[in-house]
């Protein structure tokens, strides 16, 4: 492995030809994410909400690219009235999110993601152990710089969902969904996510 490296050429069996994916959660309230607009000269921009909600989105994306293959943007989301009391995903999401992630690229993929504890814990790390198609490497700590999926939150929260009043948890789910199935068929903003990073993508590895 180069300096520099996330994944080196050759890591295991799993890496050639494999899909390189990174992962990452966000959540969205119903609170307006605030962005620069127009209005007339000398009246000050309001948006009016409904304050008494406290309902929130958990989405967790995954940005896959491979060599000579276009882009990919997979993703799941998950309210916070669980039947178990939790609040976002579990394990078990992500174990399920990635499944199909798997289906839908159809070949191996190393998994590039942070070291926050659900990604460690014990049942995730002992799925992972267990799928020969699947090798996962962890972010260096406090790098979201190098997560392409974070250019994807930024780029919602500055266009898609900016300055939007939520009438309710339903229309925040709606737009949120609508804007991320926008991005999916706008491989560019994707690829231009990765170039954001300062990471380039070959047969392989991963250099910076």
């Amino acid at each position: 492995m180069g300096e520099g490296d996330l994944v080196g050429r050759g890591t295991t069996a799993a890496a050639l030809g494999a899909w390189t994916v990174f992962a990452d959660e966000a959540g969205f309230s119903m609170t307006p994410h605030t962005a620069r607009t127009w209005s007339r000269r000398g009246v000050t921009p309001v948006i009016r909400v409904n304050g008494g909600s406290r309902r929130h989105l958990s989405v967790a994306a995954l940005c896959c690219y491979k060599p000579g293959e276009r882009p990919r943007l997979v993703f799941r989301h998950t309210g916070d009235r669980r039947a178990d009391g939790r609040k976002g995903f579990s394990w078990k999401d992500l174990r399920d999110l990635l499944t199909a992630a798997h289906t839908q690229l159809g070949g191996p993929i190393v998994l590039v993601w942070d070291n926050v504890g659900l990604h460690l814990s014990r049942a995730m790390r002992a799925w992972i152990t267990a799928r020969d198609w699947l090798t996962v490497f962890q972010l260096p700590a406090y790098a979201p710089d190098l997560n392409p999926v974070e250019g994807i939150w930024s780029s919602l929260r500055r266009t898609s969902l900016a300055n939007i009043a939520f009438a309710d948890y339903t229309h925040l789910v709606t737009a949120v969904r609508r804007a991320l199935r926008q991005i999916q068929y706008r491989p560019t903003i994707i690829t231009g996510c990765l170039i954001g990073t300062g990471l380039a993508i070959g047969p392989g590895d991963i250099t910076h």
